[in-house]
């Protein structure tokens, strides 16, 4: 089954979604919460580095399913700013594997116009990795592909505080009316900026909350919780959490259009 539909740049794009799924009612924007790398490897007796090595495939994997069925865009939770409280010699480890990834990965993403980029404190991470990541959101800047954003050293308060001293600086300076600030005029100031809302969040591992991750933009996404680790999410868990998707009747705040039109008639 095929659709024509658009990326999250507005570029249309033929895909091939699985047989059940209605390939016009796929989520534009997918975000990702990779839990249970550790528990994967721990499950297998093996040590938890090899379960984030083996996460790395699954993002991989996810990211090519997701272009490859006409999702728009990927955000996925990769570092939050939590997570420097891990054991060092884990931090250290999850620091190089970022950038061994990345110099890896940089040409086969180019080729399939992947347009990715990194959201958090970029400034706080080592400073190979951000001269990489600099160089991967140049190069891919200008691709009409999948739109794929790695959250790192992120978290979703920090953002909101960030984006609001901007705005005072701006109303301090003279150049912003405090009175006219909206919710557009503070998405703009996201990290997010010019990338639409997540439709869905998933997150593996069966645990039941969002972790201080994109608190603004989660707003009306819709929830799938599988118990799924992540190392062992692949085409069936993306397709089964999309089939929970499309069971959904997004109301937005309002009336479902059965129950409205119950009312008006």
């Amino acid at each position: 089954m095929s659709r024509r539909s658009a990326t999250s740049s507005g570029h249309p794009k033929v895909c091939a979604c699985p047989s059940g799924l209605d390939p016009y009612r796929l989520p534009n924007h997918v975000a990702v919460i990779m839990d249970g790398n550790g528990r994967w490897a721990k499950a297998r007796g093996l040590p938890r580095m090899v379960g984030h090595r083996a996460g790395v495939e699954a993002l991989k994997r996810t990211l090519r399913l997701c272009s490859d069925w006409g999702i728009g865009a990927l955000t996925a939770y990769a570092f939050s700013t939590e997570n420097w409280s891990r054991p060092g010699d884990e931090v250290n480890f999850l620091m190089t594997l970022f950038e061994r990834v990345l110099q890896r990965e940089l040409e086969s993403l180019e080729r399939e116009k992947v347009r990715i980029r990194f959201l958090g404190d970029l400034e706080g991470l080592p400073l190979g990795l951000q001269e990489l990541i600099s160089e991967a959101t140049e190069l891919t800047v200008r691709n009409n592909g999948i739109h794929f954003n790695v959250c790192t050293n992120y978290g979703g308060r920090r953002e909101l505080v960030l984006a609001a001293q901007k705005l005072a600086q701006r109303a301090a300076r003279g150049d912003l009316d405090p009175t006219l600030i909206d919710e557009n005029s503070f998405e703009a100031e996201l990290l997010t900026a010019g990338e639409v809302d997540p439709d869905l969040l998933i997150r593996t591992s069966g645990e039941r909350r969002i972790s201080n991750f994109l608190l603004w933009q989660l707003a009306y996404a819709e929830i799938h919780v599988t118990d799924v680790c992540w190392p062992d999410f692949d085409e069936v868990a993306l397709t089964q959490a999309l089939f929970d998707y499309q069971s959904r009747c997004r109301r937005f705040g309002g009336l479902d259009p059965i129950a409205a039109n119950h009312l008006g008639s």
